[in-house]
């Protein structure tokens, strides 16, 4: 007869993370493990492969992320929305084509190693990555990545990395964060006017944003350079404003596949394009982030959203 005892694996992960009623570890998508939190404040999930969070929905609110309803959920590939983890390096490796896009952060499998609750209900979630002998094929170096999620009215992510190595190392980084939007096409954003960015899109020029709101009107994918002020994104069809507040990123990247890109891909709707905007919290290109040995650089993102 079969057990409906929940997997060792799960039960041990529990022992050292549950808050009754607020924090648990289950099984989700593809048998992958989970954080499911159900705070006074807010609800989300946190998958342990890549440390992804891909849900976050405060209390009378519409959920923030977008999340595709055709994503792998597998251990070897990316999850597809949510807001995966970027490192150590932003897109194509430069010289090294064999190296995954956009990094290994995003599908090993992060360590939990904290669970709190604070007076007012906010949850606090800590992840670890270390280097071991899966990183060092690509990059040579010996890190720690410590992330810290906070769910509460507003989502509060913190990426610690720390060069554990004797010599210095440079990498890049993102929270490559995923917003859930009615219609990409009536949105606006704000924030970025007059700042110079890289228009992946129209073969790596470099160009300065016009003066005003940015409205998406065909594929999106930039990189704009020492924007280390919030993002205002106002979306008429859900009412809102969602507001991506940063520290310790200089880099912004604005992202959305439009049509052709998304029929594209195995693991996004073709209709689905319209829904989500990428607002990434960065630090790439010349925004790059070179560490001494023993030192240590966090990037911060606040995202909230606010009604009305």
């Amino acid at each position: 007869m079969a057990s409906n005892d929940p997997p060792a694996h799960l039960s041990r992960l529990n022992e050292a993370l549950s808050i009754p009623g607020a924090v648990c570890v289950e099984m989700g998508r593809g048998g992958l493990p989970r954080i499911a939190i159900t705070g006074p404040l807010a609800e989300a999930e946190i998958y342990l492969h890549g440390g992804y969070v891909t849900h976050f929905q405060p209390r009378g609110q519409d959920p923030v992320l977008f999340l595709s309803g055709k994503s792998h959920f597998d251990a070897a590939k990316a999850i597809r929305g949510g807001i995966p983890v970027i490192f150590p390096w932003f897109g194509p490796k430069t010289g090294d084509p064999a190296a995954a896009q956009h990094g290994f952060a995003r599908t090993q499998a992060w360590e939990p190693v904290r669970s709190r609750q604070e007076p007012d209900g906010t949850l606090i979630i800590g992840l670890r990555l270390r280097s071991g002998p899966d990183t060092r094929g690509h990059f040579p170096c010996d890190f720690e990545l410590v992330y810290t999620i906070r769910v509460g009215t507003a989502l509060g992510l913190a990426l610690e990395v720390r060069n554990t190595s004797t010599t210095p190392f440079t990498f890049e980084e993102a929270l490559h964060t995923y917003l859930r939007v009615a219609d990409v096409r009536k949105i606006e954003i704000e924030g970025l006017a007059g700042r110079s960015f890289i228009d992946k899109v129209d073969g790596m020029k470099r160009k300065t944003q016009d003066p005003g709101a940015i409205r998406i009107t065909g594929e999106t994918d930039r990189v704009y350079l020492d924007t280390p002020g919030t993002i205002v994104v106002t979306d008429p069809g859900m009412n809102r404003r969602i507001c991506v507040q940063k520290q310790g990123s200089a880099s912004t990247v604005l992202w959305n596949p439009w049509v052709d890109k998304a029929r594209a891909m195995s693991d996004f709707g073709d209709d689905e394009w319209p829904g989500m905007v990428c607002v990434e919290t960065a630090n790439a290109a010349e925004n790059a982030i070179t560490l001494a040995a023993g030192a240590s650089h966090v990037m911060q993102a606040r995202i909230a959203a606010h009604l009305g």
